[in-house]
């Protein structure tokens, strides 16, 4: 079995008698996309911490990048990337300037720090912006600058907090494209985000933590699925078809019209099979069909009892 790109197993962390994490399990696949949810408070940047070598945990064991962050914390660093929820980048610097000092802090040399920064501009679209002061740059550049100096060092792992906070829907989305291209080139990345739309779209799997415990995990149609209030709606031809499916299944209510029904269900693929096999042994045909199930926004509430997100600390 292929080693995850981390794995973390009865992670524990305290401040005083406040108890942060309570023996958190949780394995990261490599070249996916893992996004970490939870209200304020709940221990999602004290994780980021000590799997980035930050912090220390007080008990558990840890592998991130193949390595050990007690024992590795070098080699753990030298794989990773951090992006944090405010900018690291230097005002003062044009973006090629940015880029160039960080391929200095990584060792690169002088000539091999300068070509990176050139590919990393033109991948974020910035060959042009490169040349100013970052002092210049809108919120969207800025964080694509952000996340292209964390590929300075071309980490295997990247931890990213809070990625598109504060940003235009149209540069969110710009952000979402560059993440995708990263995971497409076997990059890893751990998310934490306020946006459930975010982790809605990008996530390979989902994790929700409250007080300091996993208290889900799944993908999104799967967390989405132990909500109750999913349903499919069915459009039928004639009368007769809805008076005929109405008595074959159980629950079914009439819709806005009279040729509309809904049928709760969780969306799943076995539970869509038995209600075409019920369906199709009446003779029952459907004219349309979709299928409505509860967002995220609906499982963090019933989860954690909460009716937003807040912002992370």
């Amino acid at each position: 079995m292929t080693e995850p790109a981390i794995a973390a197993t009865g992670l524990r962390k305290s401040f005083g008698d406040k108890v942060v994490l309570d023996g958190v399990d949780l394995r990261v696949a490599k070249g996916t996309i893992f996004s970490l949810l939870g209200p304020n408070g709940a221990g999602k940047t004290t994780m980021v911490k000590i799997l980035s070598t930050l912090i220390s945990a007080d008990g558990g064991q840890m592998r991130v990048a193949g390595h050990d962050p007690v024992r590795e914390p070098d080699d753990v660093r030298a794989a990773i990337g951090v992006t944090g929820q405010y900018s690291a980048v230097d005002n003062l610097l044009t973006g090629r300037e940015n880029l160039a000092l960080m391929g200095d802090l990584h060792h690169l040399g002088r000539a091999k720090s300068r070509r990176r920064a050139d590919e990393l501009l033109e991948r974020f679209d910035l060959v042009e912006a490169g040349r100013k002061p970052a002092s210049t740059y809108s919120g969207g550049m800025r964080r694509r600058l952000d996340l292209a100096m964390t590929l300075v060092g071309d980490p295997a792992v990247i931890f990213l907090d809070e990625p598109t906070t504060g940003l235009d829907p149209r540069s969110r989305r710009t952000m979402w494209q560059a993440i995708r291209e990263l995971v497409a080139g076997g990059v890893t990345i751990f998310l934490t985000t306020q946006y459930l739309e975010e982790a809605d779209q990008l996530a390979d799997r989902i994790a929700v933590l409250d007080h300091g415990r996993l208290i889900a995990e799944g993908t999104a149609a799967e967390l989405k699925r132990l909500i109750p209030g999913g349903h499919v709606l069915l459009r039928f031809a004639e009368p007769a078809a809805v008076a005929t499916a109405v008595g074959a299944l159980p629950g079914a209510a009439l819709g806005e019209d009279e040729l509309s029904l809904r049928v709760p269900s969780d969306g799943g693929v076995r539970s869509m099979r038995d209600l075409f096999a019920r369906l199709d042994a009446l003779s029952i045909e459907v004219e349309e069909m979709s299928v409505h199930t509860p967002d995220l926004d609906d499982v963090f509430l019933t989860l954690t009892g909460r009716n937003e997100m807040e912002p992370q600390r």
